[in-house]
């Protein structure tokens, strides 16, 4: 009687762990590989549906708007949407002190007046003297050669910066 039970117990739970399930071939969007997965019918149906529905314009289905410009966009609209950025600073040295810090800031305005320099006290109990503000390492590069003639140690790094600064 409890082998009967049992069986009968089995076959029951087992005719409830049925799945329609197949093997579906789909390409990635991005490297074009292909992918093979073993899903339900119905999951494979709804996904279609989405990828249809992504696949229309915003003004079918949403009724709004996205503009594109025909045209590159200059530096000045570009700030305006992101007025901070990743760019370059040029790094002048690293210090032990404040006060060593702001002897070296001194002597590099007396010696670059028009460039902005900035102390960076994120490596304490280091400093760091950045100057300037470039959008390239390539627009870094004369000033950054005419700094290394006073500061041999002068290096571009990444930085964040503000947009309208930048070179």
């Amino acid at each position: 009687m409890k082998n009967t039970l049992l069986a009968l117990f089995f076959l029951i739970s087992s005719s409830f762990y049925y799945i329609d399930a197949q093997q579906i071939v789909k390409t990635d969007t991005l490297s074009g590989t292909k992918l093979t997965l073993s899903m339900d019918n119905r999951i494979d149906k709804a996904l279609s549906e989405l990828e249809e529905c992504s696949r229309e314009t915003p003004t079918e289905s949403a009724g709004t708007r996205i503009l594109v410009p025909s045209r590159e966009l200059s530096t000045a609209e570009i700030c305006r949407r992101n007025p901070r950025i990743q760019g370059f600073k040029i790094q002048i040295s690293v210090v032990k002190s404040n006060a060593e810090a702001n002897e070296v800031k001194t002597e590099f305005r007396r010696k670059f007046p028009q460039l902005k320099v900035l102390t960076d006290a994120s490596l304490r109990p280091n400093y760091k003297l950045l100057a300037g503000s470039y959008f390239t390492r390539q627009s870094a590069a004369a000033d950054l050669s005419r700094i290394r003639q006073h500061f041999p140690t002068a290096v571009a790094v990444p930085y964040s910066i503000f947009c309208v600064e930048g070179k």
